[in-house]
């Protein structure tokens, strides 16, 4: 009675419910995982070169027993469990809109032939920590306090030796294999399990206990650096929560998972707040467009803002496929209320040059900038890139490790205000905060 195994965001062999599912039938298991070219298009290069280097990892770590295909999902699941006579698909289950959808066509396609969705990409799957009235939770702190409540299971024990595997030979002539892309792109810190247990490790040893302290420091070494092993699931929050003890680090870290299953849980239940507003208010909120608009938006996706905390964090994304979280709020908050521009020309941006971009997370961090999404941060609070900056990066290292123009600037002098030492090369502001704070309340005003 064989098995397939069907790997997604799910890129591992420890702690994967999924694989003891598929070894529980009671037959060999055919791994593999599905090129999607939609995927493909949706995803910027070091996003896809995470994938493809997870994915040579996992590839070995089975021995070559990983069989890669390429077409749509529909077409390709079905041609592989016919053609072992498989009794059943097993997969982790995907709670995005697009992976729902694609399941469902995919079990539309299997026919008598059974998909099998075993455990998930949280702690706390979406739609288990609900309120009293079964309703969903619109604010984080009361699911906060549900969810821990609710916990979560130990780590599923499974491995290379959970499954008698089979040789993708035994289907070569029945389906079409090819062979893992390699687009080139260089990665600022490696891909696949191994390399996210490795850091894992690292950062439990030495940054933990820190993490409370440090996290919101752009300028330190203060963060796991987990998310992108989180996106593709090369660990499971299971496993790194397992790790986590009662010191104030580790609680703040556990937060921050929490949150990741609270955004999960908000698109699961609104699925259309991926790209529309949360708060249908918001759709009245006057932007700015035209040339003029596009003209700002080109600014501050190169760094040229000519505010120093702004630009080195653009600068950081388009050199290493990563921003500090910290200054995630600050370039979105400056991106949607001192351009006036929609959330979803930067959430946009973001997804093609992270490589932890994740839909979830990524449109509802951008939605609480906005001040459009569940616990969004009030219309009123309005980040000052100057003061943020002089707070969060106060010897200006952060900044004049990204912005060049900067770099050779004396010791003494204030990088975030500049005062004068404006080198040239380095643009002037492309606006006067004080003033578009006061235009962004006006227009947030009209809302009411």
């Amino acid at each position: 009675m064989p098995a397939l195994l069907w790997f997604r965001r799910d890129l591992r062999l420890s702690d994967l419910p999924a694989l003891l599912a598929a070894a529980d039938v009671d037959g060999d298991v055919l791994a593999c995982y599905v090129l999607d070219p939609r995927l493909k298009a949706s995803a910027g290069p070091r996003r896809l070169q995470y994938l493809y280097d997870a994915l040579r990892d996992l590839h070995d770590a089975l021995d070559g027993r990983l069989l890669i295909t390429g077409g749509d999902p529909k077409s390709r699941i079905p041609l592989l469990a016919n053609a072992v006579d498989a009794t059943s698909v097993h997969v982790s289950e995907d709670f995005t809109p697009f992976g729902q959808r694609r399941d469902q066509q995919v079990r539309d396609a299997l026919g008598d032939i059974e998909m099998v969705a075993t455990g998930s990409p949280y702690l706390v799957s979406p739609g288990r920590v609900t309120k009293d009235d079964g309703t969903p939770y619109k604010v984080f702190t009361p699911y906060f306090a549900s969810w821990r409540k609710h916990g979560w299971r130990a780590p599923a024990e499974s491995g290379a030796r959970s499954a008698t595997w089979m040789e993708p030979a035994e289907v070569s002539g029945k389906t079409h294999i090819v062979d893992i892309p390699d687009p080139g792109v260089e990665l600022e810190l490696p891909a696949g399990e191994q390399a996210a247990r490795r850091q894992w490790e690292e950062f439990t040893g030495s940054g933990l206990a820190g993490y409370s302290d440090d996290r919101n420091r752009p300028d330190l070494d203060g963060t796991s650096r987990m998310s992108a092993h989180l996106k593709f699931g090369t660990i499971h929050p299971r496993t790194m929560a397992a790790d986590l003890g009662q010191g104030k680090g580790a609680q703040a870290y556990l937060r921050e998972l929490a949150f990741r299953d609270f955004y999960a849980s908000v698109v699961n239940e609104w699925p259309d707040s991926v790209w529309w507003n949360w708060n249908k208010s918001f759709d009245r909120i006057e932007v700015d467009e035209g040339s003029d608009a596009e003209q700002a938006f080109e600014a501050w996706k190169a760094g040229r803002t000519g505010f120093p905390i702004v630009d080195a964090g653009m600068r950081q994304l388009a050199e290493t496929g990563f921003m500090h979280n910290r200054v995630r709020m600050i370039v979105a908050s400056f991106l949607v209320k001192d351009l006036h521009l929609p959330w979803q020309w930067g959430a946009r941006w973001f997804l093609e040059q992270l490589v932890d971009g994740d839909m979830a997370n990524n449109q509802h961090g951008w939605q609480w900038a906005a001040g459009c999404g569940t616990d969004a941060a009030p219309y009123f609070r309005v980040f000052n890139p100057t003061t943020q900056g002089s707070k969060f990066d106060p010897s200006g290292d952060y900044v004049r490790r990204y912005v060049s123009e900067l770099a050779d600037l004396d010791a003494a002098v204030d990088v975030h205000k500049l005062n004068g030492n404006r080198p040239d090369g380095y643009p002037e502001p492309i606006v006067d905060h004080a003033q578009e704070r006061q235009e962004a309340l006006r227009r947030y005003g009209a809302l009411s």
